[in-house]
Order: C-alpha cells, then structure tokens, then sequence
C-alpha cells in the first residue's frame, strides 16, 4: 500500500492544499493520503488557532474527497508535533506500507531541525513539492538534504500557488473577502466561528468545535 502525508498547521487550509494533495495523489499513485493537521508545531512562534478549529477546517476542506482521510493523530496525541513520533503510529497501523512524506521546498532548510530527522528519514519516502510554473533552485535543496541523509528525496512538480495562510488571516482581519483563497465551507466556517478577527487566535482550545 502506497500512503502519502501531508502534515502542517492549516491555519487555515486553502485551496493551494487541495492542488498540491490532487496532485501528489495523481504522480505517485497513493492509494490514500493523509492529511495531519499538528497539534503544535515546534518550529513556529507564536499563537496557533486551536487545534478543535483548524481540524474542523480540515474536514471541511477535505471531506468526501476520493483516497483523501484526515487524520487527527497528532491532535489527539496532543503537545508539541513531532513527525517522527507520527511516522511510527503510522507504521504500527500499516507496518507493510510504503509511506510517502510530502514537504515543500520551502521547509527543506529546517529539516536538519527536526527531532530525529535521520530515524524519521530512514521510514519514509522523502516527497519534496515545488512548483511546477517555477521549477526549483537543485543547489539550494542539495546541502540540507544531503546533511540529513536524505539525498534521494524524490522532487515532485505540484501546482503550488502563491497563495499562504498567513494572507488569508490577514484578509479576514481587514473584512476582505476570501473567496477563491479557500473552499467555501472552510469560508463559512471562519465566519460563523469568527475566528481571525482581533483576538480571536486568543480563544482557548476549550471554546473549540466539540468533537464526536
């Protein structure tokens, strides 16, 4: 069994999350793929809307879509969100699968930060995205992969656009609208929730969706 994951703060997911995830699940031929939403990431600073709300986003986003599962694993483990620790769950449910982890070029210079990166490495097939309209830059991939045994991550052309979550929040901020940025049940979820208006990334994880 192929499996691909794709993890990150989806703060929230837009519709560049969705072409990247058609994308890797047309070129490598998953059979499913996952999508992590963190419970906390370790390399970020500062306040993430709570875990309750950006997986709600996810499901909203993502639900109902062929060989695409969200997977609250790192949610429920709660914490700081290592992938190592997230790979061997994976690996203890489906030990004979072949699991795909995808990255964007954009994060491949933290890799040599990540916990037990090599051990992380040595369970996965390293998927590194980059945008097809605008290649990708070999050299400066090169050193923090090869630093982190990953020299035989395989690059895969996505239709990535530039397009960030950071943007959307701030678009809410200033009352702009965000249609065409996320699916529309991820926008009526944000305004029925309030959520990235002024203090409202202050909201405890206790004011978040209640959960089945």
């Amino acid at each position: 069994m192929r499996i691909g994951i794709l993890g990150g703060s989806f703060d929230p997911p837009h519709v560049g999350h969705l072409l990247v995830a058609q994308d890797a699940l047309d070129e490598l031929a998953l059979e499913r793929l996952l999508i992590v939403p963190a419970a906390q990431q370790p390399l970020k600073d500062g306040k993430q809307t709570p875990a309750a709300h950006r997986l709600a986003m996810v499901e909203a986003c993502f639900g109902g879509i062929p060989r695409i599962e969200v997977d609250p694993i790192e949610i429920d483990r709660g914490g700081l969100s290592f992938m190592v620790d997230t790979v061997e769950s994976l690996r203890r449910r489906w030990p004979s699968a072949m699991l795909h982890l995808l990255v964007g070029d954009d994060v491949v210079s933290t890799l040599p930060r990540w916990r037990d990166v090599t051990r992380l490495l040595s369970m996965v097939q390293l998927i590194v995205l980059h945008r097809a309209d605008r290649g990708h830059d070999v050299a400066a991939l090169t050193v923090p992969l090869a630093s982190v045994g990953a020299s035989t991550a395989r690059r895969l052309a996505t239709r990535r656009v530039d397009l960030s979550s950071t943007e959307i929040r701030a678009r809410v901020r200033d009352s702009r609208s965000i249609r065409g940025f996320v699916p529309d049940a991820v926008a009526t979820y944000i305004a029925t929730t309030g959520l990235y208006l002024e203090n409202s990334r202050e909201l405890s994880a206790a004011e978040g969706p209640a959960r089945a």
